[in-house]
């Protein structure tokens, strides 16, 4: 685990805030870290660069399952952050899945083909490619030919992701469209688990998780010794995991200044300033 959590900071793939400075998130609040899981890929810059391709390609399915393979295979053989990442997943599905009992390997639209299509490639599975309108392409191991997914009849499938949160993508796409076709989504490998219930609802639907990672005190105490964060942002953090809500609440109300420099601030920043006091989110008129 060291390694990955050396890299989840290398690679900013896991951002720890400053003491005095949290993050504000789209939902209005503000948090003590931000999580981009596809920076694993090697940088913010080449999985932006693999992402821009994929929304390029997305107007050509047919075509971009093996576009995208042929990507990050380059990407699996000439960089080490990646490829450890790879590798480890590897080793955790071979450690806890018979792979035999393995059909398919699936990912959804689109940060999971990060991760997905290259592992189905080295497990010699055939790949299923889930789009956000729910369709569904079926690829050999090797990408070589793609055609339309219309039967999983009695299929297992492992399915792989970057990240899971409150799997919401789970419940409301991914797992309905396997069952819809027939098949049967009995395992899921993620990058990271967030620890916000998504893995427990995931339990309760027959969905055996198998996370790399998961975003707890362990975590935050392996990147205190390896020197990723300091000690003042992992207190920050530790209050924040005992609880978020309130602990950003304190925050703000002991730094005030906090928010009037962030209304200084434009593009997101400011809609979601504005959002936490139009919503009046951590009650502070109360």
């Amino acid at each position: 685990m060291g390694n990955l959590v050396s890299d989840l900071f290398t690679t900013k793939a896991l951002k720890a805030c400053e003491a005095n400075k949290p993050f504000w998130l789209t939902s209005g609040k503000i948090g003590a870290y931000f999580i981009n899981t596809e920076f694993l890929y090697g940088s913010e810059e080449d999985s932006a660069n693999l992402l821009k391709m994929v929304d390029e390609e997305l107007s050509n399915p047919q075509t971009l399952p093996k576009k995208v393979f042929e990507r990050v295979q380059e990407q699996y053989n000439t960089n080490s952050i990646y490829k450890n990442v790879i590798d480890t997943m590897i080793e955790t599905i071979n450690k806890n899945i018979n792979i035999n009992d393995i059909d398919f390997i699936s990912g959804g639209e689109r940060r999971d083909w990060v991760f997905s299509n290259i592992i189905a490639y080295i497990l010699k599975k055939p790949h299923i490619t889930i789009f956000k309108d729910l369709t569904t392409l079926e690829s050999d191991s090797e990408f070589a030919v793609t055609k339309q997914l219309d039967s999983l009849s009695g299929k297992n499938v492992l399915h792989i992701s970057d990240l899971i949160t409150e799997a919401a993508s789970y419940i409301n796409l991914w797992v309905p469209t396997i069952e819809k076709l027939g098949g049967k989504m009995n395992w899921t490998v993620t990058v990271v688990d967030r620890v916000q219930g998504g893995s427990d609802k995931l339990t309760k639907s027959g969905i055996i998780t198998y996370p790399l990672i998961k975003v707890d005190r362990t975590l935050f105490t392996t990147a205190l010794e390896n020197g990723s964060i300091t000690e003042d942002q992992y207190k920050m953090i530790n209050n924040y995991l005992d609880n978020p809500d309130d602990t950003m609440r304190e925050f703000l109300k002991t730094h005030p200044e906090f928010i009037e420099e962030s209304l200084k601030g434009t593009g997101k920043t400011l809609i979601r300033v504005k959002k936490c006091l139009e919503e009046d989110i951590y009650g502070l008129t109360k």
